[in-house]
């Protein structure tokens, strides 16, 4: 398995759409694995296949919901259904969301409450990935990043406007830019 580097806001391959894998084989299972070792050497709630760089539609997720309970898999080729997404401006303190390709930067970001993503795994099997909370909210931004979009794009008003300041202040408004996790944290977390 290998960390790979993730792409920083401001490179097109994020704002690409992601193309639908087609191929199920040992390159494919790999990928995942090097997607998962990633996300985890970034101490990441999930990673999308274009954050570094690959145009398939497939993300991974490891975390913690609301709960406790660890939510870890991965879906190839995502189909998103949600509740009803709020139109008003997010809580400050409750609605915060980063993300490995804005690091170190968190924004209020108005989500759904419950999703449910549908697809299937690295072998082709049908997998369902639902809930709510936190975990709603990571099936929301991944699946995002495969539709090309960071989650600043959904951000309103005055978090619009902090976070398009830093963009240009961070020089992320070229292409090129990304940062390698540190591999070593990965045998430090599992």
């Amino acid at each position: 398995m290998t960390v790979r580097p993730i792409l920083i806001a401001g490179d097109p391959r994020l704002a690409e759409k992601a193309l639908p894998a087609a191929v199920f084989d040992s390159e494919l299972a790999a990928f995942v694995d090097d997607l998962f070792e990633t996300n985890t050497a970034a101490d990441g709630a999930g990673l999308a296949a274009n954050q570094i760089g690959d145009p398939r539609a497939i993300f991974v997720y490891d975390l913690l919901d609301e709960q406790g309970v660890r939510r870890r898999g991965h879906i190839v080729n995502p189909v998103l259904e949600t509740s009803e997404i709020p139109e008003t401006m997010p809580d400050p303190e409750d609605d915060l969301e980063g993300c490995l390709s804005v690091p170190g930067e968190w924004f209020p970001t108005g989500r759904a409450k419950w999703a449910r993503v549908t697809g299937v795994d690295k072998t082709g099997a049908p997998v369902i990935a639902e809930g709510a909370g936190y975990f709603a909210r990571c099936l929301q931004h991944e699946t995002d990043h495969l539709a090309g979009h960071l989650y600043l794009h959904r951000l309103i008003g005055r978090n619009q406007r902090a976070a398009r300041r830093m963009i240009k202040d961070r020089q992320w408004n070229r292409p090129g830019n990304s940062w390698l996790p540190d591999a070593s944290a990965t045998a430090q977390r599992d």
